[in-house]
Formats: structure tokens, sequence, C-alpha cells
């Protein structure tokens, strides 16, 4: 198995953090490797619906970003990219304080299509949701944001 590029590790999460979206719901890449990834976000007032709970779409973003970096490192083409074409979720408990975290796992990564799930639990550990998504790899097309990104892999250096 590649080793990830610690370097590689520290854009990534640098980018995220510029990104409007995950900016503007202060998510953070906690952790991150081949075939998994996990995110996290401090909740806030601004996280909740009017029942004083998460909204849903709070959870949603993050298991479908955990999921897209889950398989991340298995696109080897430095110019592809992916896109989700499928999110299915669950709602299963509300989650009100604290720190939530999604943990994504790459189910399978194929030459067009991946597959990966995610979970997330609130601060006791207790599950929250859980979503399963389908994802698709896209040629000549990567975010230029001014962000360089260094190779992937320490065997690519």
């Amino acid at each position: 198995m590649k080793t990830p590029n610690p370097e590689h590790i520290r854009t990534i999460k640098s980018f995220i953090e510029y990104s409007p979206f995950p900016a503007l719901i202060d998510m953070r890449l906690s952790d991150i490797g081949v075939g998994f990834a996990a995110l996290e976000i401090d909740l806030e007032k601004k996280h909740l619906q009017l029942l004083g709970v998460v909204h849903g779409g709070v959870i949603a973003s993050l298991i479908d970003t955990a999921s897209f970096w889950a398989v991340y490192y298995d696109i080897e083409d430095p110019d592809a990219w992916l896109v989700t074409v499928d999110l299915k979720l669950n709602f299963l408990a509300p989650a009100v304080s604290g720190t939530i975290r999604a943990e994504g796992q790459r189910i399978r990564a194929g030459r067009t299509i991946c597959y990966s799930t995610a979970s997330v639990t609130d601060a006791s550990g207790n599950l929250v949701a859980h979503g399963a998504s389908t994802l698709m790899v896209i040629r000549n097309r990567h975010p230029d944001k001014g962000v360089s990104f260094p190779g992937k892999f320490m065997e690519d250096l």
C-alpha cells in the first residue's frame, strides 16, 4: 500500500478550509488516508434548525464530504476529480451540541465510478446518521484556485 504524502495532506486540509461551503459551516478534515477520511464540525447555533437540533443539510454535507475524501487517494490521475452522482442517507438520532464527526470509508473505487459510505457520530459517540455515496471520476478537471498540490504519495516524490 502506498504512503500518503504529509505535505499533500496539509495542502488538502488548507484547501478544504479555503473552499467556500466547508468554511461556511466550519467543517474541517481531521484525518485522511487511503480508503478513509474523517471530518468534524464544532456545533454552533448556526448549525441548528428551529427545533434546536443540527440541520439535516449539515449532516448530509458531512456524509457527502467524508465519502468524497474516502475515495480521493484511489484516483491516480492528477488531472481528475470526483463529483457526487448519488447520495443516500438515514438520520438516526438528533445532535444538539459538541462536536459531530463523520468517518468515511471507501467500499469500491473504479476507473469511472466509486462507492463509499460514511457515518456521523455526536460528541458521546452516538450514531446520528449513516449514508452512502456514488461518485464519478471526471477527467481533465481539477480545482485550480491558486493551490499547488504536491504529489499524493511518498513514493511519487
